[in-house]
């Protein structure tokens, strides 16, 4: 595993302005931009859906799971949802941060917030899944991708998710 770390360049990014973060690994420093989006307007209902700086965390979560630095990962997405809890797919993240460290429980809880705010989430259903499995609780994780796969049929993401679902039913997936 390489050694990973990553800080800001630009410390509260605005509206229009890009995202920076300096990323070293192993001794080598590189600077990554990502472009930040523009707000063109408020939500109907004029709630703060965060800042720009719930996005940098965002990414700084994600480099550090691309890098199984799944500790760090995990605090940056709290970091974000700090800022934007309604946000699904960083609470899947930090999630799969967590079943990633073991912590199955905590990785459940995200989960099922996650499903909760939106049931239909796909990311989240199937990682209940994988939580539920490591959990020793198969057929739990086996309703869940029952309901994943009728929800989004022929999905290209979910491919070989059926054969896998057979296994564990047939007592050959679960080793």
């Amino acid at each position: 595993v390489p050694n990973v770390s990553a800080s800001f360049i630009t410390a509260n990014p605005t509206a229009g302005s890009p995202i920076q973060i300096e990323l070293v690994k192993d001794g080598t420093p590189q600077t990554i931009t990502f472009a930040a989006p523009t707000l063109t307007r408020l939500p109907a209902n004029g709630a703060n859906n965060g800042s720009y700086t719930d996005i940098a965390y965002d990414k700084l979560g994600n480099l550090h799971m691309d890098h199984a630095q799944y500790e760090e990962a995990a605090r940056w997405y709290r970091e974000a949802l700090a800022l934007k809890p309604a946000d699904n797919d960083v609470r899947t993240d930090l999630g799969a941060s967590l079943l990633n460290l073991g912590r199955g429980p905590e990785a459940l809880a995200e989960f099922d917030q996650a499903i909760k705010n939106d049931p239909g989430h796909k990311k989240a259903l199937f990682n209940k899944g994988l939580a539920l499995m490591q959990s020793g609780r198969p057929k739990d994780a086996v309703a869940i991708w029952d309901d994943l796969l009728k929800r989004y049929p022929g999905d290209p993401q979910l491919q070989g998710l059926k054969e896998q679902v057979e296994r564990i039913r047939t007592g050959r997936g679960t080793g």
